[in-house]
């Protein structure tokens, strides 16, 4: 098969399903290398990710505003209505086949957030299920090792697993502070979570392997949730009721759609993919483990919540996990920069003492 360079990704060409690349990174076991990968994020980047997971955390203040006046299937296909329209008109087609579109649509829009809710419909809380959704993280850590040849690395099991117990403590003090669920609620937030990986690992792939913008695939995969979470809110939310609900929102709850819209949605989903595309999974998708933390920050500095012991320990050891994720193998490397210097040293001093008294037992 020939290769073609893809413009603008120096040093990497694109090969069967993936990318090669001569600057390193995960290889699957056929020795072929996916995506443009790098192992450390740049500044810049990690910046990045950390003001969407902010932006994603926060979303939970608007979205519980706007459910104060609309049901939340509604609200869900109000968000993705506004982020494909009216920007569909202006943005070219994405350069990839329909089914790939459809696909990262239904992932993200109906089942991810559809199923959400129904979740959330059946008995699950809200606060509860912002974390348990965060299993995503593994989903997709998991499905990039099956199916992109993602390699774990160290320190990127070392901090998923900090992390992770920095999650479970978060949602240990949900369940202790009274939040009931149901069994069939639980299981459908699961599966929302892994709704949601499948469609990070469709975004990552079909960067790689059409070359084409993320931000023209969410505008137009934007199109495909609104009919099917209006026709949910049609069945589960009241049929007309759900209609005059939207009819009589007020300014606050446009504007709480709107920003899920356009920060939430275009910017936090686009960015998010783009940086999928450009590092391996496990590097980039613990820092998702960050949005119920966010969450919980917001909802103490913009709604009056207040902050347990707990739920302080757990956000810890979500930020001392992700330390370790994006840090560790530079401390490593560190570490052992310097016993190696420190064991130079020793090795000279002693090679010193040895040759000084080499000549004092000549001299005498």
């Amino acid at each position: 098969m020939s290769e073609v360079q893809p413009p603008g990704v120096g040093g990497v060409t694109r090969q069967g399903w993936g990318y090669t690349s001569d600057t390193g990174g995960c290889t699957s076991d056929t020795g072929v290398k996916l995506a443009q990968v790098k192992q450390h994020l740049a500044p810049r980047d990690l910046a990045l990710i950390l003001v969407v997971v902010a932006l994603w955390g926060f979303s939970f203040v608007p979205i519980k505003v706007g459910l104060r006046e609309v049901p939340p299937f509604a609200l869900a296909a109000l968000r993705f209505l506004f982020a494909a329209i009216p920007l569909v008109f202006f943005v070219r087609r994405p350069r990839m086949p329909a089914g790939v579109v459809i696909t990262y649509g239904l992932a993200i829009g109906v089942f991810q957030f559809g199923l959400l809710f129904l979740g959330m419909k059946l008995g699950m809380p809200a606060g509860l299920s912002s974390v348990v959704i965060q299993v995503q993280v593994f989903f997709t850590i998991g499905l990039g090792i099956a199916f992109l040849g993602d390699r774990l690395r160290g320190e990127n099991v070392a901090g998923a697993v900090i992390a992770a117990l920095g999650v479970l403590l978060l949602a240990i003090y949900k369940v202790q502070s009274g939040l009931g669920t149901t069994l069939a609620g639980l299981l459908i937030v699961l599966v929302a979570a892994f709704a949601w990986a499948i469609g990070n690992i469709v975004a990552k792939r079909a960067a790689g392997e059409h070359d084409d913008d993320m931000f023209v695939l969410v505008v137009w995969s934007s199109l495909v949730p609104p009919l099917p979470l209006a026709a949910a809110a049609y069945v589960f939310e009241g049929g007309m009721d759900a209609v005059r609900a939207v009819a009589s929102a007020g300014a606050l709850t446009w504007a709480c759609v709107l920003f899920m819209a356009y920060a939430a949605t275009l910017f936090g989903f686009v960015s998010w993919a783009r940086l999928l595309h450009r590092y391996p999974t496990a590097l980039v998708m613990p820092f998702a483990l960050l949005i119920p933390v966010m969450g919980i920050a917001s909802g103490v500095l913009f709604l009056g919540e207040s902050l347990a012991p707990m739920q302080a320990l757990g956000a810890a050891l979500v930020f001392a996990g992700l330390v370790v994720n994006v840090y560790g193998a530079r401390l490593t490397r560190r570490r052992r920069s310097i016993s190696s210097a420190a064991s130079t040293s020793r090795s000279g001093r002693s090679s010193d003492s040895t040759s000084t008294a080499s000549r004092a037992g000549t001299d005498s």
